[in-house]
C-alpha cells in the first residue's frame, strides 16, 4: 500500500512539473532579451561559435515540441520559440544547440543513451504487453521478464538526467560569454531551464517507483 501512495505522489509530481514548466515558459516568452535575439538567432549563433555551420535549424510547429536529432543533426525549434526573442525562446533553443555540442564532442552519457535507444524502443514496447499477460495469467517467467524489459526503460531516464543537466549548463554558458544576456537576465534563464529540467527528474521518479512497486508486488506472488 505504501508503494501505491509513493508512486501517486511521484505522478502528481509529474503532473506539477508539466504545469511549471508551461508557467514558467509562459512568464518569460513574456519578457524581451536585452539583445533582442530570436530563438533562431541565438541557436545559430552558438552554433556558429562553436564550429557547426552545417547544422540547421529547422521551425516546427507544436509548443515546446523543441529537440536536436542526432540522426539527420538538425536542431528543430517550435515556432514560437524559433521566431520570438524573449527570455524563454533563448534559453530553449541554445538548450537545443547544448544537445548539438554534445554530439560534436561525444558527451559520453549522450553516446550512451543512443545506444541504449533501439533496444529501449523496443523493451518499452513490449514491456507493458508482457506484464499484463504475466499478471493475468499468472505466468511469473513473463512477469519476470516484463519487469527486466521495464528496467531499460527506466535506465534510459535515468541516463537522460545528465544529459539534460549538461546541455542546460552548457547553454547557460555559452549565453554569458557570447553576451546573449545580461548579469540580470540569467534568473529568467535559469528558471526556463530548472523547470524543463524538472519534468526529466519527475519522469524519471515516477518510472523507478513504478518498476520498485512491480518488482515488491512480483516478489510477494512468488511468496
Amino acid at each position: 500500500m505504501f508503494m501505491y501512495l509513493l508512486v501517486i505522489i511521484a505522478f502528481l509530481f509529474s503532473l506539477w512539473a508539466q504545469f511549471r514548466v508551461k508557467g514558467t515558459f509562459s512568464k518569460w516568452s513574456k519578457v524581451a532579451n536585452s539583445n533582442g535575439l530570436t530563438g533562431y538567432e541565438a541557436a545559430r549563433r552558438m552554433l556558429d561559435a562553436n564550429g557547426l555551420h552545417d547544422v540547421p535549424i529547422e521551425p516546427v510547429r507544436g509548443t515546446l515540441s523543441d529537440h536536436y536529432d542526432p540522426i539527420h543533426r538538425v536542431v528543430r525549434l517550435s515556432e514560437p520559440v524559433y521566431y520570438e526573442s524573449s527570455i524563454s525562446a533563448i534559453s530553449v533553443a541554445c538548450h537545443e544547440v547544448g544537445h548539438a555540442i554534445q554530439h560534436k564532442v561525444s558527451y559520453p552519457m549522450l553516446t550512451l543513451r543512443h545506444r541504449m535507444f533501439p533496444v529501449v524502443n523496443f523493451a518499452s514496447g513490449i514491456a507493458p504487453f508482457m506484464l499484463m499477460a504475466g499478471f493475468i495469467f499468472g505466468y511469473f517467467n513473463l512477469i519476470g521478464l516484463g519487469i527486466i524489459f521495464f528496467s531499460a526503460a527506466v535506465a534510459f531516464q535515468l541516463v537522460t538526467l545528465p544529459v539534460e543537466f549538461n546541455a542546460s549548463n552548457r547553454a547557460r554558458q555559452v549565453m554569458v560569454e557570447q553576451g546573449f544576456i545580461r548579469n540580470e537576465e540569467e534568473r529568467g534563464v535559469a528558471k526556463v531551464l530548472n523547470a524543463a529540467a524538472l519534468t526529466y527528474v519527475a519522469a524519471a521518479l515516477v518510472s523507478l517507483l513504478e518498476l520498485l512497486r512491480l518488482i515488491t508486488v512480483f516478489l510477494g506472488n512468488r511468496d
